[in-house]
């Protein structure tokens, strides 16, 4: 079991986090901010950003979990 440092991309790297991993660990924590920033000054506007950035990070999640068990069944 990998847990939370799997999902940020901590795999066996000397320096720790990985770009990726680092990257999309920023994608979420943006959209936190925004949906939350939109919901204090109740703006749709900032809302609809921070759903988009969920929806993003979502996207990039699956796709590293994809291209990650791919890397391992090739070795």
């Amino acid at each position: 079991m990998r847990g939370f440092s799997g999902l940020i991309g901590m795999d066996k790297m000397k320096g720790g986090v990985s770009l990726l991993g680092e990257l999309i660990l920023l994608e979420l924590i943006l959209s936190v901010i925004f949906v939350v920033l939109g919901h204090l000054i109740g703006s749709a506007y900032f809302r609809g950003v921070g759903v988009g950035l969920i929806i993003s990070w979502v996207t990039s999640v699956i796709a590293y979990y994809i291209t990650e068990r791919r890397k391992k069944s090739a070795m």
